[in-house]
């Protein structure tokens, strides 16, 4: 027996609200250290420093903690920037576009190559027409710039 029509657009629906709710939760925060944890996914809608996609990860001089203040400080020129979760050597962000969308970007320090890597991605949708590309290329000018 076939499903009525209806019935497959409720199940369409049902799913897709799902997926979409789903999708807008924020995930927990990468474990320090687990650079691999980083790596994007999804391509079309997130962006890292691992080596997909032509962004360097950011570079510090000093100690960990430097590099963390100089984040904290960096992040502050953003307004639209919360930090949501904050260890020693990582940190978890959600970035609120005026729209309303909502991007997690999570920073790690690695003291050893006194650099910073980060993913930026979408909690909605499977494309961000650039804005984690062009956020995070605005972040590492602000970063390297004195603050």
């Amino acid at each position: 027996m076939k499903p009525s029509s209806s019935r497959l657009a409720l199940v369409i629906v049902a799913v897709t609200a799902s997926f979409m709710l789903a999708s807008c939760s924020t995930p927990g925060p990468v474990p320090a250290g687990d650079r691999t944890a980083l790596a994007c996914t999804l391509p079309g809608s997130c962006v890292d420093s691992l080596g997909m996609g032509g962004l360097s990860p950011l570079k510090y001089r000093g100690t960990p903690a430097q590099a963390q203040a100089r984040l904290e400080a960096t992040l502050k020129t953003f307004p639209e920037a919360q930090v949501v979760h904050r260890e020693t050597l990582a940190m978890q962000v959600i970035f609120t576009t005026p729209a309303g969308f909502r991007d997690q970007v999570d920073f790690q320090i690695d003291p050893a190559a006194e650099s910073i890597d980060f993913r930026s991605r979408s909690l909605f949708g499977l494309f961000d027409f650039g804005k984690n590309r062009s956020r995070m290329q605005d972040f590492a000018q602000r970063f390297r710039s004195p603050v």
